[in-house]
């Protein structure tokens, strides 16, 4: 407990009017009380207690003494709240599934969903009128590219990054890079984000505010055949080095950026160095009808086939976009166990085209969701993807494909599971990573199907708190 054990004592005789009283509900002996409380008298110059026949009343001084202590220790326990995350939160009166309950957090993890009201917990969360479900991962991004938002012209993605973006980026400074992962956590913790996976230079300025942030992340290190940093020699070392600052909020991966800027021997050898490190692999597939064509010209084969070809794809390799794969490579990538990142959003803004959702779904690939960059114009917030996905897919005419529920797994616990995160559903024993939505909000009435309301009608000003590893962020 970070503060001054005297004024506790002091407050605690001032509430029970007893030393004895005081000593038992402290733990401590009755003499001991006597001390701290001579100790503070012999501090303020006066008696702070009248004593008469076993009755302990305060003086004028101490009614003065006993509102000033209290606003210090007020402050001293808001100084751990912000500082120091509790060990226990009770999360009191919160809807979850579909009745009010108490859910009781021990450290990182969901304790009880049943708990009795009167739980002893270092924090208590009233949570009246608000429910509560699994945070978003977001499965793609490149959070730096918050600071280039502005370079948004409409334009199609190739000549986009070639006349605004690249340029843009060559000005950045780590600095720069830093800030603007400062701005995307605040902007992913703001809408219910606790997870993302980053994909960026200057990885180290992504590492560092994450750790500030409180948030997960899975922090790619970037490999390019034209980048100074993508020696494996030199990332063989510092991941020889590196240890995770934020006790095990933070994971490595491997990230070759593309088939069109990594040859197929780094590829190769990228696949071979993450495997041997047990690290996982990042990439970009098949995100434009452009990148098909020139893997064609260049390689005589689409992109999913040309990686199968370099043995590149497997369990452990998160795939982003993947929208202009067919059928026959839907089958290769569910065969290999390939995850894939979807990113309706930023597919839109670019003209990339519509991610096929039949063949998804028919392939049994498990597929996640990803905000992309936000350069590229849309935002971070992760619930705004699972609407534009769940609407995208009903586009042709299939009013059924790809339901709210589907939707909301995809940007939830399909995320968490890839990662291996143990979370993604609020269960006991599970990571506690929550959001609680206010069912107040005109957007949550009438609440006929919570994920329903969140997926198509809700936005972001819904949530109330966001929770990551059992520390309340927002």
């Amino acid at each position: 407990m970070f503060e001054d054990f005297r004024l506790r004592v002091f407050t605690q005789v001032a509430e029970s009017g007893s030393f004895t009283a005081a000593a038992r509900s402290l733990g401590v002996s009755q003499p001991a009380v006597s001390q701290h409380i001579a100790e503070l008298e012999k501090f303020t110059g006066a008696r702070l207690f009248e004593r008469n026949r076993g009755q302990v009343l305060l003086t004028a001084r101490g009614e003065a003494f006993l509102a000033q202590a209290r606003r210090i220790l007020d402050d001293y326990h808001e100084l751990e709240l912000t500082f120091r995350p509790p060990e226990s939160i009770l999360i009191r009166n919160v809807r979850h599934e579909g009745r009010k309950t108490n859910i009781l957090i021990l450290r990182d993890r969901f304790a009880d969903l049943d708990a009795p009201a009167d739980t002893p917990a270092d924090r208590i969360l009233e949570a009246d009128g608000l429910a509560i479900l699994p945070s978003f991962f977001n499965t793609h991004t490149h959070a730096a590219m918050t600071l280039l938002r502005g370079y948004a012209d409409d334009l199609p993605l190739q000549e986009w990054l070639e006349e605004h973006i690249w340029p843009a980026e060559a000005r950045m400074e780590p600095a720069d890079i830093r800030r603007g992962n400062e701005l995307a956590v605040k902007e992913m913790a703001a809408s219910g984000t606790t997870f993302f996976s980053d994909m960026y230079f200057d990885f180290e300025e992504c590492i560092a505010a994450v750790e500030a942030s409180g948030l997960r992340a899975a922090i790619g290190i970037t490999v390019m055949d034209n980048h100074p940093k993508s020696h494996f020699e030199e990332i063989r070392d510092y991941i020889k080095n590196w240890k995770d600052p934020t006790g095990g909020r933070i994971q490595l991966v491997i990230a070759p950026h593309s088939i069109y800027t990594v040859s197929a021997e780094r590829l190769k050898r990228a696949a071979n160095f993450a495997r041997h490190q047990g690290l996982l692999l990042h990439i970009h597939v098949a995100e434009t009808q452009r990148e098909v064509e020139d893997c064609i010209r260049a390689h005589g084969t689409t992109p999913v086939r040309y990686l199968d070809k370099l043995g590149f794809l497997g369990q452990d390799v998160i795939a982003a976009h993947c929208v202009h794969v067919d059928a026959e490579e839907w089958k290769i990538l569910a065969k290999r166990g390939v995850t894939v990142s979807h990113c309706p959003c930023s597919n839109m803004k670019l003209g990339s085209g519509r991610f096929p959702y039949e063949l998804a779904l028919e392939s049994g690939c498990r597929i996640t969701l990803g905000t992309d960059g936000a350069s590229s114009g849309n935002n971070l917030d992760l619930r705004e993807q699972m609407k534009f996905a769940a609407l995208l897919a009903k586009l042709p005419g299939d009013a059924s494909l790809l339901p709210a529920e589907e939707v909301f797994r995809w940007a939830t616990k399909n995320g968490a599971d890839f990662f291996g995160i143990d979370a993604g559903e609020i269960a006991v024993g599970k990571q506690a990573d929550a959001v609680l939505v206010d069912l107040g909000a005109p957007q949550m009435q009438p609440c006929h199907n919570l994920v329903s309301n969140w997926v198509y009608s809700a936005d972001s000003g819904c949530i109330r708190h966001t929770l990551c590893a059992g520390r309340v962020l927002v």
